[in-house]
């Protein structure tokens, strides 16, 4: 029996207890009806309890209409959604997992398409027929096929502030373990944050301090909303991609003021700023954005967890041995295999009892593992170590 692995060592942050250091990256769906979950979200998020992670995240989930990505996005705008939010959480509490929500405004990037129909933005004209303002910091797209967002003014900052503090009311009353507030990939506080898409005059904007202030004010209220034994959680773009915009100096300068308004774990991505950053891009690999994490898990002395081309326990344990990242988060691969935490267990030595398997699967898998007399486990130890050892040799 080898020494436990990090990847599968219990965590805790604040009050909450992790049973491993295995989080579900959000998702985008799109299968929302009126902004309130679906059998689909039960199911979707369901699986990956089953398949045993330690943490399990919602896709964006928007704090007023306006906010939304697309159409079918989910919601925490009004109390109607609590309820069908509330049963998908109850079903992952009841297989031992906790589950988060990411709350999120889209900002200028509100208002596409799902990308298995297109992903196009909408015109400005199906906007306006929808009654669906899109809002920035400044009259700047996000690209070439968005319309110009319209300006927020204080009012419309202030409002923004006080849906993200009711949308965690709401994340409480549903029961989550934790929020998320998503920071990153263009969506309203990174465009706050890039002098490329703030370019204010007023106290928010100008130098970082001002182009800081609303993701600051919106992590504090919604602090002040979270009961103070629950972590809270912050996605950020590490550099937004685009030349002349949002750097990783950058990034630790705002997972430390982050940190002092009561923000516990950094979850850090890049890019998603602007048309550029197809142009401009951090180069892709298996742990591309490990090294980010890493630097504001340094820089910040604040909890991080890493995400992107996270393929396999071995390179997961890896990163977390290394110091780069304190949880590691998957999400393409866990579409891939539901069951990512229970191979990565395998892959790293850990023998499987199926103890910790719901016991509607658990006992028959145990039973037929007891028939077979080990050999399906020397079988399966065998598939992942020239598994891992192919994609090493492919990396």
């Amino acid at each position: 029996m080898v020494d436990r692995p990090l990847l599968l060592s219990p965590m805790e942050i604040r009050g909450l207890r992790l049973r491993n250091r295995i989080v579900i990256s959000p998702m985008c769906q799109h299968a929302a009806e009126g902004g309130c979950a679906t059998d689909w979200h039960l199911v979707h998020l369901g699986k990956f309890a089953l398949g045993g992670a330690g943490l399990i995240l919602t896709e964006s989930t928007a704090v007023s209409p306006e906010g939304r990505i697309g159409t079918a996005d989910l919601g925490l705008w009004s109390d109607a959604q609590v309820a069908p939010l509330r049963r998908v959480v109850d079903f992952v509490h009841g297989q031992g997992s906790a589950i988060g929500v990411q709350l999120a405004h889209a900002g200028r990037k509100a208002g596409s398409q799902p990308l298995w129909h297109g992903g196009r933005a909408f015109t400005a004209g199906e906007l306006a027929a929808q009654g669906w303002p899109r809002l920035g910091p400044s009259a700047i797209a996000a690209g070439p096929e968005w319309s110009v967002p319209e300006a927020m003014d204080g009012a419309a900052i202030a409002r923004v502030t006080e849906d993200f503090a009711a949308a965690t009311r709401r994340a409480e009353a549903a029961g989550f373990d934790a929020v998320e507030l998503h920071f990153g990939h263009g969506y309203l506080a990174a465009s706050f944050l890039s002098p490329l898409s703030n370019r204010r005059t007023d106290a928010y904007g100008g130098g970082i301090e001002g182009r800081m202030r609303l993701p600051l004010e919106i992590a504090a209220r919604v602090r002040a909303e979270w009961p103070a034994g629950k972590p809270l959680f912050c996605r950020v773009s590490a550099v937004d991609g685009a030349e002349g915009g949002w750097g990783i100096e950058d990034s630790v300068l705002l997972a430390r003021a982050l940190k002092a308004t009561g923000v516990d774990v950094i979850d850090v991505s890049s890019g998603g700023l602007t048309e550029e950053t197809r142009r401009i891009t951090v180069p892709r690999g298996p742990g591309f954005q490990t090294g980010f994490a890493e630097a504001i898990r340094r820089g910040a002395g604040i909890t991080t967890q890493a995400v992107g081309v996270i393929l396999d326990g071995p390179q997961a344990e890896a990163i977390l041995r290394a110091g780069q990242a304190d949880l590691i988060a998957v999400a393409r691969e866990a579409l891939r295999d539901p069951y990512w935490p229970r191979r990565a267990a395998e892959q790293l030595g850990v023998e499987d009892d199926y103890a910790d398997w719901p016991e509607r699967h658990g006992v028959w898998l145990a039973k037929r593992e007891q028939q077979m007399g080990g050999t399906l486990r020397a079988r399966r130890q065998a598939v992942a170590r020239g598994t891992h050892h192919e994609r090493e040799e492919t990396a």
